[in-house]
């Protein structure tokens, strides 16, 4: 027993150090910095995004951050892995459960965008639907069936997500995308991606953000502009 416990962390332990290799190497192709070791302030700085804050115990890893070129603008970004845990008790045991997943965040180049959310429907959100929480629905009865959009802007939303917004995600298929105080954040909060997988996503973003409405980019621009001589 004791001899398997130690196999199974050894190769835990060979494991986490080929996945941090490899993440530096994509830090190192992107022109960004890596940093392995525990980032306990992850959770504070993103508190806005409520899959930093379940939990205790928390802490990001695996960080890579620099700059990247997305929908035509330069934005701060950081990628990585996080992790946290849940204690819970039936008064007789207490059980703690450690959960990991990755995620991408993009700093927007605009002031004042307006929140938005948009992620997959899930069993919960068409009961919650029956009692009157709705999402924002779309002409496409399909897009509307499978994703829940939710925003206090409900103009914002209906621009962004245009026809061909709605075909791009619907083939694509995301995790969540979760638009905060003017960052993008892109995680179902469950999810530990390959490698590769961080790539993938920062593709998704760009072509998220391109598909963005000229004239949503023109007017948050606009605001941008009028913020800063303000």
């Amino acid at each position: 027993m004791v001899i398997g416990v130690g196999v199974a962390i050894y190769f835990s332990h060979l494991a986490a150090k080929k996945r941090r290799e490899a993440l530096r190497a994509i830090a190192g192709q992107l022109g960004w910095d890596f940093a392995p070791s525990r980032d306990t302030h992850h959770d504070e700085e993103y508190a806005h995004f409520e899959i930093f804050r379940r939990g205790h115990s928390r802490y990001a890893y695996n960080t890579m951050y620099g700059t990247a070129t997305i929908g035509g603008h330069t934005h701060p970004a950081k990628m990585g892995d996080f992790e946290y845990k849940v204690t819970s008790s039936n008064g007789k045991t207490t059980t703690t459960t450690t959960y990991t997943f990755s995620y991408l965040i993009v700093h927007l180049p605009f002031s004042g965008v307006p929140d938005l959310l948009i992620r997959r429907e899930g069993m919960l959100d068409k009961l919650a639907g029956l009692v009157g929480f709705d999402d924002i629905d779309f002409e496409s009865a399909e897009f509307s069936r499978r994703f829940l959009v939710k925003s206090p802007d409900k103009r914002f939303a209906y621009d962004v997500i245009d026809p061909r917004m709605m075909e791009f995600l619907l083939g694509a298929e995301p995790p969540a995308i979760d638009i905060e105080r003017g960052r993008l954040c892109i995680a179902d909060g469950r999810s530990k991606w390959q490698p590769a997988g961080f790539l993938n996503y920062l593709r998704f973003a760009d072509q998220f953000l391109t598909r963005w409405p000229e004239h949503v980019v023109a007017s948050l621009e606009s605001h941008a502009r009028h913020q800063e001589f303000a």
